[in-house]
């Protein structure tokens, strides 16, 4: 009788440990967490030297401060400004991206987030679109335009037939 008690005494230790573990799952950890409104952002179609600006919005949702520690663009082509100051939580802070639109041709950037975040430390943002120039006749994308109409060709002139004297051969 007395394994009997000790069996189940050590057999509801031990659950009440596993169960103890699992409740700390499911409690939220403590520290800044970074969420975007949008992550991705489409120009569509862009003139030549037009606005190349756009701007992502985050919000702390943790309870500590949030901080930036790095915000880097995959080329030279495009420049990201962000939020300096930490970001309290429940407040929100901005990313300013702008792309150098005197590049012509369809493009797809980057931008890296890095953070103190604990739920997700390193967020990539994405730019897309595509730069036409209304000075060059090239285009990007095949035209749905109808081809235009061959020109009628014109018809042959009879050939005129000319007398040629006879000449005398000795």
């Amino acid at each position: 009788m007395k394994k009997f008690a000790l069996i189940c005494l050590f057999a509801s230790m031990t659950f009440g440990m596993a169960n103890a573990q699992n409740d700390k799952k499911d409690v939220p950890a403590n520290g800044a967490k970074i969420r975007f409104v949008e992550t991705e952002h489409n120009y569509g179609d862009l003139q030549k030297g037009g606005n190349g600006d756009c701007e992502f919005t985050f919000v702390n949702e943790g309870n500590e401060p949030l901080i930036l520690s790095k915000v880097k663009a995959s080329c030279g082509c495009t420049t990201p400004s962000y939020t300096q100051k930490p970001v309290m939580p429940g407040k929100t802070g901005t990313i300013k991206v702008h792309y150098n639109t005197n590049n012509v041709g369809g493009f797809s950037k980057t931008v890296t987030v890095e953070s103190n975040a604990v739920d997700n430390p390193r967020v990539v943002l994405k730019i897309k679109g595509t730069v036409h120039d209304p000075n060059t006749q090239q285009q990007t994308r095949p035209s749905t335009a109808p081809a235009p109409a061959k020109p009628a060709v014109k018809p042959a002139e009879p050939v005129k037939q000319v007398e040629v004297p006879a000449v005398k051969v000795k």
